[in-house]
């Protein structure tokens, strides 16, 4: 047996329009079809990954726990984050490695977006 990669990550989500606004509307995924599952919740698509919302509390989320989003272009994000009135937490550069933006879902979730940095040694 072997891992292939990751199929989808589950969020937990206080209101699950706000976070399906959050990630179709400003993000671009997609939403997919689910199942009825005996709890509110949203499928949605991102490249390859799944991201699955969940409408379940579970408290206040961790500070520091988050996943990353792939992307190519954190200018482009930057952009659309401020014509959605959404202020980043942080925006920085691991140098040589990827560019990082951070921003609270609806819920308060930490979600990271990364570009890596492509040089001629990569």
């Amino acid at each position: 047996m072997h891992t292939l990669g990751i199929h989808h990550v589950s969020i937990n989500v206080d209101d699950v329009a706000a976070a399906e606004r959050f990630y179709c509307d400003v993000l671009g995924l997609a939403k997919l079809p689910r199942p009825d599952l005996g709890f509110d919740g949203a499928w949605l698509q991102t490249g390859q990954q799944q991201v699955h919302l969940l409408a379940k509390s579970s408290g206040e989320p961790l500070p520091e726990q988050h996943y990353a989003f792939l992307i190519s272009d954190a200018d482009g994000l930057l952009k659309r984050l401020q014509e959605h009135n959404i202020e980043p937490r942080s925006v920085g550069e691991i140098t040589g490695v990827c560019r990082q933006i951070f921003v609270h879902d609806p819920s308060g979730n930490l979600v990271e977006f990364n570009q890596p940095i492509i040089t001629d040694a990569n």
